[in-house]
């Protein structure tokens, strides 16, 4: 094989073994989804997307990817975050977003994205004015923190209205009668937390056993278990991650609520050969060879830097040994599998449109 060099960008300086074809995602080309498509039918009929994953698996980069790509050809979507950490604002690089809805980004084909930061004062307020008509009086409970103690006092109940308000934006028709956003796409709490987000009908036997509190439940709950809902959840080939996700996986399952895609995220390039992997990955490197090969493309290196080589293509090989037993291990999770690259330069406004790019190859629409 003729083989160039390419900086690793370290301190002191060290090279990266590159094949000169282009190099493949580690796992995307070589293993299809556990469901033999990427982007399956159920999640292509959906509306409602929540995306939940470890935290720091990237979550909520793949959810503002995903809105980005169910936007493109025309469509409205709404990116919608519940933790309170204007992290969608973030990723935007706009103003902290208020709690109205707000257009953050174009996408191709001339869609929109619409962005909602729910605030959980807000949310319980307009639930008192829809559903009891008290605004005065949750202005006032606003006005002596009767808000934060009631949401704190009843758990559940901030679950109720989060869900509540999800689904609100879900079902709104415009003038019409049409649905106001083609897809609403949710940056939902981490895979710890996810499924008793979700569980709203235990939420709400907690709460109450009639009114209107346990009719908005009842509406949620439809919503959550039908076919316009599904649950993507992102990982990492790392085994905390993926044991994660495979925990998710059939907890979601047991509650009946339907799986999308497994989102594989910042897939290592594999720089090696596969038939090479194995013994680079316990340093079984042919040192004269290799140094024959560079010589042979005109490349010479001092000692220290052929040092470096060889030391980084051990812990490539071994970086990829690793993720290869994870691979094995979310085989064993039969959920539609997608796959999404490390971005060299970091998480940028233009590094989302290229994730949203390699989202729309693998089928979503």
């Amino acid at each position: 094989m003729t083989l160039s060099l390419s900086p690793a960008h370290s301190c002191p300086p060290t090279y990266r073994l590159v094949p000169v074809a282009a190099p493949t995602d580690t796992a995307a080309q070589e293993r299809p989804d556990a469901e033999g498509q990427a982007w399956p039918p159920v999640a292509d009929a959906a509306r409602l997307h929540f995306v939940s994953g470890k935290g720091g698996t990237g979550k909520s980069t793949v959810a503002a990817a995903l809105a980005l790509a169910l936007a493109a050809g025309g469509r409205r979507v709404l990116l919608v975050e519940v933790e309170g950490r204007q992290g969608i604002a973030q990723l935007f690089d706009v103003p902290p977003l208020p709690p109205q809805e707000t257009k953050i980004a174009t996408a191709e084909g001339g869609g929109e994205v619409f962005a909602l930061a729910v605030d959980l004062e807000t949310a319980f307020l307009e639930y008192l004015d829809m559903f009891y008509n008290l605004g005065f009086a949750g202005r006032a409970m606003k006005k002596i923190g009767a808000v934060e103690f009631a949401t704190t006092l009843a758990p559940g109940l901030r679950d109720v209205l989060l869900t509540g308000k999800i689904k609100e934006c879900v079902v709104r028709t415009d003038k019409a009668g049409r649905p106001v956003y083609d897809a609403v796409v949710v940056d939902a709490p981490p895979t710890g937390r996810i499924g008793k987000f979700l569980d709203v009908t235990r939420a709400m036997s907690e709460l109450a056993k009639g009114g209107p509190i346990h009719s908005q439940s009842q509406g949620v709950v439809r919503l959550l278990h039908s076919e316009q809902t599904v649950v993507h959840l992102v990982t990492l080939l790392e085994a905390l991650p993926v044991q994660e996700t495979a925990d998710a996986v059939t907890e979601l399952r047991a509650a009946d609520l339907h799986l999308g895609t497994v989102i594989v995220n910042r897939n290592d390039s594999r720089f090696l050969p596969r038939e090479a992997q194995a013994d680079a990955a316990k340093g079984r490197i042919d040192a004269d060879a290799v140094r024959s090969g560079l010589a042979t493309a005109g490349i010479e290196l001092s000692d220290d830097d052929f040092a470096g080589l060889l030391t980084e293509t051990i812990e490539h090989a071994a970086t990829l040994a690793a993720q290869d037993e994870s691979a094995d291990r979310l085989d064993e999770v039969k959920v539609a599998r997608m796959h999404l690259p490390a971005l060299v330069d970091g998480v940028d406004l233009g590094g989302l449109y290229e994730l949203a790019e390699r989202l729309t190859e693998q089928g979503v629409r």
